[in-house]
């Protein structure tokens, strides 16, 4: 059976508890699926004050977190699993290489333990990228108060990948970017709300003809919002046929805006 196992070390665990605690990911811990720990590293500091911060060489803004209590965290981690070869080390920067669907599949399908290093304030010290050389993903080209909130989608993302977690087994597989597409729109009763009307295919309970609109919705977001996706990407002679129906009824890729890939 896979199964998601996971730690996350962070300073602050209550930012990261009530999340694993709700929905999906406590659904994953009941069925055995997935197994998350949270660490506190102030459990791993010298002295009554728990000290894990400390001001920058050099002077600057703010507070870099100390080395020293990561690297015993780590070494415990080891100790208890049987060395570093057993642990993913992953530190959510926004340094590293953009995370993607495929990785999360790659996340969900590794069979060692994911340790996530949660930075925090202006950071961790240098030491700990070079002394434990962690691999650095980042969700997004933007800052955040801390690496918890990348942990907890890292996690997310990878663990409903994992056999049995999701009650339909086909919901991970059509989801948007599972296929490099973006998913198609959805709708739930009643047929009418402030006189929007659902659209009137998916009422017929012809499910070859509600397939193929999806895909061809599926389709037109992509090529709407996310043409990029498109770029490069192999496409069956049905995809291509409904691509052409889409150009045909005068649908455009959105502006690109200053600053984004064209």
């Amino acid at each position: 059976m896979n199964k998601l196992r996971c730690d996350v070390l962070t300073l602050f665990p209550d930012l990261v508890r009530p999340v694993l605690a709700q929905s999906m990911l406590a659904r994953a811990q009941d069925k055995g699926l997935l197994e998350a720990r949270v660490l506190d590293l102030r459990a791993f500091t010298e002295g009554r004050h728990q000290v894990a911060d400390d001001a920058p060489y050099g002077g600057g803004a703010g507070m870099v977190m100390k080395a020293e209590p990561i690297f015993k965290a780590v070494d415990a981690l080891c100790e208890e699993f049987g060395g570093r070869a057993a642990l993913r080390l992953i530190l959510p920067s926004p340094q590293g290489r953009p995370f993607t669907q495929r990785l999360a599949e790659d996340l969900a399908a590794d069979a060692r333990r994911l340790v996530f290093l949660c930075g925090h304030y202006e950071g961790i010290d240098e030491r700990v990228r070079i002394g434990v050389r962690p691999e650095e993903i980042s969700i997004g080209d933007y800052v955040l108060t801390g690496g918890e909130l990348p942990a907890l989608v890292l996690i997310d993302a990878a663990i409903r990948l994992v056999p049995g977690v999701l009650g339909d087994p086909e919901s991970a597989r059509w989801e948007s970017f599972a296929e490099s597409l973006l998913d198609y729109p959805q709708y739930t009763r009643p047929p009418e709300v402030r006189g929007l009307r659902v659209p009137e295919v998916l009422l017929t309970g012809n499910h070859e003809v509600i397939k193929l609109w999806r895909r061809k919705q599926a389709l037109r977001s992509t090529y709407e919002k996310r043409p990029d996706l498109l770029r490069g990407r192999p496409l069956s002679e049905d995809d291509r046929r409904l691509l052409d129906e889409i150009v045909r009824e005068g649908s455009r890729p959105r502006a690109v805006r200053c600053g984004e890939e064209g």
